[in-house]
């Protein structure tokens, strides 16, 4: 029992740092795709725009969608890929 309870309380204490996690490859992501935006489904939702997802060894096109921000007037920061030296990081899209 003491076992999964300690598994348990590592979980939720490292979970936030997944979230943050950045994906570092060699390999630069190919130009985005053009996206028809439809309309959105209600007011107060925001677009979150697609974008290239590195996935074992080749980028795969994660395409936009419309998504409510959690609270109130926020604004989404789209996920990018940062070059840096020799290699690219992905930095995860966020509601600020």
């Amino acid at each position: 029992m003491k076992k999964i309870a300690l598994a348990v309380l590592l979980a939720v204490i490292l979970s936030p740092a997944a979230a943050f996690a950045q994906v570092s490859i060699r390999i630069g992501p190919p130009p985005p795709v053009h996206e028809r935006r439809p309309p959105p489904p209600e007011k107060g939702y925001v677009w979150t725009a697609g974008y290239q997802r590195y996935e074992g060894d080749h980028y795969v096109w994660t395409p936009g969608k419309w998504d409510r921000p959690p609270q109130g007037h926020q604004r989404w920061v789209a996920h990018k890929w940062v070059h840096r030296g020799d290699h690219w990081e992905m930095q995860e899209g966020h509601w600020q």
